[in-house]
């Protein structure tokens, strides 16, 4: 067992060895090698063509230029799987993500060649790209609409309408539609949940209800309403990416999501029923505040510049604020602006992971990973499920549906272009399956922000296995993958 052991950790290094050999004389010798194995581990070099040069249009190909990225997700992972080990609350939210993407950064400069001049340059104009700066700017103003709306009284009037008009009988299914409905309005998930839960609860053991059903329901609406909601960051960020108008991608996401919202519905109606109809309670709203939301909706959904969007809705929401008394000018105006710095920390991930994902390009880190996953990958079908799983799989790593769009999005904008995937359709899938899982992960912040608010919880898992939606949702959209048309089912050729 030793010898072979010994034998096996002898090959790895002399691949390895001469893996390096091969790349270090290609890039210094301009030399093409061809590397053949003999027994007895020899190795023979063989130079095919003295002076070899890329072709001018021939992307560098360089696996090594992904470990900054490696770093930036191994830090945060490490972190947070510490932190939760030594029992600390929230624990991968204690270390702020731009921190963990500086130090990949960091690796970045010192590893890759160069003057230090030119790759502050690349990194620059990566963090400054066009597409880059609008998505940080609409991460402001969908921030200030939403500080502005809250404190105006409109989160607390949206779940106040719903409460009146959910019928006792069908509690668990009404408080997945009112979920769905209030974080379709304000963009977020976590509040939705931590807005909902409270009254849930309540409802729920009124009733005789299983209290695990009913903050399950409230769990999944909230990631529907995340998901398709044109003020969401995960809505933001991969639209943006992909270049995409949100309409298109909303049309795209909600032929996936509206199947699945309406199977879980149905299931709720049938199992989510109270022993005893609790007492009906009078909750107080003012249909007035909830108007700026139906505003964003309708507007975004007819087409009209998100900018104009959500300026319109702090606009109106303000003049609603001050008309009701909620806060005065000044105030207004410091809401603006704590809506700016909520958004400081997905800001500046979204600008310096734009700078690294350049630098990770220009050394051939993307082109690598292209080349690796095309012998996987084999048409429309296989590429939209490898976006599928590496976006799953990023949000298991990171806990932050918004970050794994953003670290994905390059890579599956090229593969998208290589197999002819509808680029609607990848950031669709991108929102999709970061949402879902996100939705279940026992130590993402919308289940553990659940949980601290329930007694009798022995373990997150007996809320996240009455999370229905996301996994129905996930099951309709991988059999969308087999059945959706693409731009070409082959693969596309330049």
């Amino acid at each position: 067992m030793t010898n072979m052991l010994s034998s096996i950790i002898a090959q790895i290094y002399l691949i390895f060895f001469t893996f390096s050999c091969t790349i270090c004389l290609a890039l210094e010798k301009h030399v093409l090698i061809k590397t053949t194995f003999l027994n007895n581990n020899k190795i023979r070099l063989f130079i095919l063509k003295e002076n070899y040069k890329m072709e001018p249009n021939q992307k560098k190909a360089n696996g090594l230029a992904l470990i900054p990225f490696a770093v930036f997700v191994g830090v945060y992972l490490t972190t947070g799987i510490t932190l939760n080990a030594m029992g600390v609350e929230m624990a991968f939210y204690q270390l702020p993500t731009p921190i963990a993407s500086f130090i990949g950064i960091i690796v970045a400069f010192a590893m890759f060649k160069g003057k230090f001049d030119d790759k502050l340059s690349v990194f620059l104009h990566g963090c400054g790209e066009e597409n880059i700066m609008i998505m940080c700017m609409v991460f402001l103003f969908a921030g200030a609409f939403t500080s502005v709306s809250s404190a105006m009284g409109g989160v607390d009037s949206v779940v106040n309408l719903g409460m009146t008009f959910i019928p006792p009988q069908f509690i668990a299914a009404g408080v997945f539609v009112i979920s769905a409905f209030i974080s379709i309005s304000t963009g977020t998930s976590v509040g939705t949940v931590t807005a909902v839960t409270p009254i849930a609860l309540g409802l729920a053991q009124a009733g005789g209800l299983n209290q695990f059903l009913v903050v399950g329901a409230t769990i999944g609406g909230s990631m529907f309403g995340d998901n398709l909601s044109m003020i969401s960051d995960t809505t933001i960020a991969a639209t943006r990416t992909q270049d995409v108008e949100m309409k298109d991608k909303f049309r795209a996401n909600f032929k996936i999501a509206l199947p699945a919202a309406l199977v879980t519905f149905v299931l709720l109606l049938i199992f989510g029923r109270p022993e005893t109809l609790p007492a009906v309670q009078e909750y107080s709203y003012n249909i007035i505040k909830v108007l700026p939301y139906i505003f964003v909706l309708v507007a975004s959904l007819l087409g009209v510049n998100v900018f104009a969007v959500l300026t319109g809705g702090i606009l109106f929401s303000g003049a609603i604020g001050l008309a009701t008394g909620s806060f005065s000018a000044l105030e207004l105006a410091n809401n603006v602006y704590n809506g700016f710095s909520g958004m400081f920390e997905i800001f500046l991930l979204s600008m310096i992971t734009g700078g690294l994902a350049k630098m990770v390009e220009k050394e051939g880190g993307l082109e690598w990973l292209l080349q690796k996953i095309s012998k996987v990958i084999k048409n429309r079908q296989t590429a939209e499920l490898g976006i599928a799983v590496m976006t799953s799989l990023t949000n298991i790593a990171t806990a932050n549906n918004t970050v794994a769009i953003l670290i994905d999005s390059t890579i599956a904008k090229d593969i998208s272009k290589e197999y002819g995937v509808d680029p609607k359709r990848t950031a669709s899938l991108l929102d999709i399956f970061a949402c879902a899982f996100q939705g279940i992960l026992p130590y993402g912040a919308q289940i553990l922000f659940a949980c601290a608010l329930m007694e009798n919880l022995n373990s997150p898992f007996q809320v996240i296995t009455q999370c229905w939606y996301q996994f129905i949702l996930m099951a309709f959209a991988i059999l969308s993958i087999f059945f959706a048309k693409g731009v070409d089912t082959k693969k596309a050729t330049n």
